[in-house]
């Protein structure tokens, strides 16, 4: 009995912990709202907007030879998990006078997919190990 007890609690967290895991290949759909203005994996350059390899850690206004406005250079963001989400669901509301003129992405799972997608990504394009 309570060995059967032990399997289904561990069954149920493991269950849970694969419906709130990260959809990398549903990021990687989402990404192609993106892509008018951002590249990322090998070979990225900038365009509208700057290239996005090695997102994760990386300080807003950081990718060379990209002219970003003075507010996403002055804004002290360290792009993580969180600060993304938050920035993501309204860039104009998080980075007054940027010239990102996306709408946003509100749907938070959406947002996440695309957040483990794109942190995939070393500063030189390859997928991290």
């Amino acid at each position: 009995m309570k060995l059967a007890f032990v399997f289904a609690a561990v069954l149920t967290a493991v269950t849970v912990q694969a419906a709130q895991a990260q959809d990398v290949t549903a990021g990687e759909q989402s990404f192609k709202k993106c892509m008018a203005c951002h590249s990322i994996g090998p070979g990225a350059k900038n365009k509208v907007g700057p290239e996005l390899n090695g997102i994760d850690g990386r300080h807003t206004g950081s990718v060379a030879n990209y002219n970003y406005s003075d507010a996403n250079k002055n804004s002290g963001i360290t792009w993580n998990e969180k600060e993304f989400l938050t920035y993501i669901a309204d860039p104009r509301g998080v980075i007054k006078g940027t010239k990102m003129i996306f709408p946003g992405i509100k749907n938070e799972k959406e947002a996440k997919n695309l957040w483990a997608y794109l942190s995939q990504f070393d500063a030189e394009g390859n997928k991290k190990k």
